[in-house]
């Protein structure tokens, strides 16, 4: 009996040492999640789909907020600093992000910045406040891009958990499909349009989509919302919209192109009809379950069938 109670004292001796070794090469696996702070809406969406209930992920920017101009408080730098990673889109979309990493403490934070391997596209755009060479940084607007960016997460997640990292790669390839039927979706819709150009109310932020569907893009205002359209660019945009017979005029209702949009609306006698850039969310779509970043590229697929007279 004695010989029983050794034996089965050993082997739970041995279970406990092999739990306390797991847990010190994988400090977040079991009930604890890994905590995500992101930037971006699209980043938010990614990791939720990646890391689904073994991840606590949170989106630094308040809802309707643009990501350009946005200014964190200290509760957020804490956030940051608490957290397992911390995901941004890069320095030329979020240059405050990149004075946060500065002055960080926590060394075991892990810093992705999502825009590594993408090649950036420049701005066609440029005027006083965006001069000729401006970077285009919304990349996520690409498909291509989009993929890259998750594994690039999935990557990230993983090496803080490689207990669960085929359940991570599983999920990211299964997101890459869905990626791959929506922008399917898009080339067919897309080719059969009678208008293939797309007159922006806005800050220059569908450069990836219209080189990726083969789109002519014209924008209001450059690459930053702060950017102001000149007298001289607003006469040329409203000569070309006539030129071209052009029947709608996107705008964003999260930016405040929608004021800028009617004036052109007015001048031409045009549509309106809203691109979503989806670098943000309204605080409605945030509380609505249904939202994600797929659900707002098939709405503006929607929205583009009907602006540029698609026929399927």
């Amino acid at each position: 009996m004695r010989t029983i109670l050794n034996v089965l004292l050993i082997a739970v001796l041995v279970l406990a040492i092999v739990l306390l070794i797991n847990h010190a090469n994988n400090p977040v696996i079991g009930t604890k999640k890994i905590k995500i702070v992101t930037t971006l809406y699209p980043l938010f969406d990614f990791v939720k789909k990646i890391g689904q209930d073994k991840v606590e992920v949170m989106l630094i920017l308040p809802p309707s907020v643009s990501p350009h101009n946005f200014e964190p408080k200290p509760s957020d730098i804490v956030r940051i600093n608490q957290a397992d990673i911390f995901i941004y889109t890069g320095r030329f979309m979020e240059p405050w992000a990149e004075k946060i990493i500065n002055g960080l403490e926590n060394k075991k934070l892990s810093v992705i910045d999502s825009s590594i391997g993408i090649k950036m596209i420049p701005s066609v755009f440029h005027d006083e406040d965006e001069p000729i060479g401006s970077i285009d940084p919304h990349i996520w607007l690409d498909v291509d891009n989009d993929k890259s960016i998750i594994q690039t997460i999935t990557q990230a997640i993983v090496d803080k958990d490689k207990v669960n990292a085929d359940f991570y790669q599983k999920n990211a390839d299964i997101y890459k499909g869905d990626l791959r039927d929506i922008d399917n979706k898009y080339i067919k819709t897309l080719s059969n349009c009678k208008s293939h150009e797309i007159i922006y109310a806005g800050h220059y932020a569908f450069g990836y989509m219209a080189a990726r569907y083969n789109l002519k893009y014209l924008a209001a205002q450059g690459v930053s919302p702060d950017a102001e359209p000149t007298a001289k660019d607003l006469i040329h945009l409203i000569k070309q919209i006539k030129k071209d017979k052009i029947k709608n005029i996107f705008y964003d209702k999260l930016s405040d192109g929608i004021n800028l949009a009617k004036t052109l609306s007015k001048e031409t006698h045009t549509g309106l009809i809203s691109l979503n850039s989806a670098h943000n969310i309204s605080k409605s779509d945030y509380l609505d379950k249904q939202t994600s970043f797929l659900s707002i590229m098939q709405d503006n697929l929607v929205n583009l069938k009907i602006g540029l007279e698609c026929s399927e």
